[in-house]
C-alpha cells in the first residue's frame, strides 16, 4: 500500500445537512470523552501500580497490604479529580 491509498478522501462538509453536522459534532464530542477517560484510566492505574505494587505477582493475586493501598489510591485519584471538576464548575458560573 502507498502513502495515497492510507490518506482520508476530501471530505466536503458543507454539503452536510444541519442535522448531520450536528450529530458528527456529537459524535466527535462523545469519541473525545472516551479518549480522556481511558488517558485517567491509564494515568490512574500507572499512578497506584507504581506506588502500590511493590513485589511480583506470582499466584494472580495482590497481597493485602497491595489490596489496601490500591483501594485508598484509586479513591484519592476520584476525590482530587471531582475536587478539581466542582471547582471548575464553579468558576465557570461566575463567569
Amino acid at each position: 500500500m502507498d502513502s495515497s491509498s492510507l490518506s482520508q478522501p476530501n471530505l466536503d462538509l458543507s454539503k452536510l445537512s444541519d442535522y448531520d453536522k450536528r450529530d458528527l459534532q456529537q459524535q466527535i464530542g462523545n469519541e473525545m470523552q472516551k479518549a480522556k477517560l481511558q488517558e485517567s484510566i491509564h494515568e490512574l492505574t500507572n499512578i497506584c501500580w507504581t506506588k502500590c505494587i511493590t513485589g511480583g505477582i506470582s499466584n494472580g493475586k495482590l497481597s493485602g497490604k497491595e489490596e489496601s493501598c490500591t483501594t485508598n489510591c484509586v479513591e484519592r485519584f476520584l476525590e482530587a479529580n471531582t475536587a478539581v471538576l466542582k471547582h471548575l464548575q464553579q468558576m465557570r458560573g461566575e463567569m
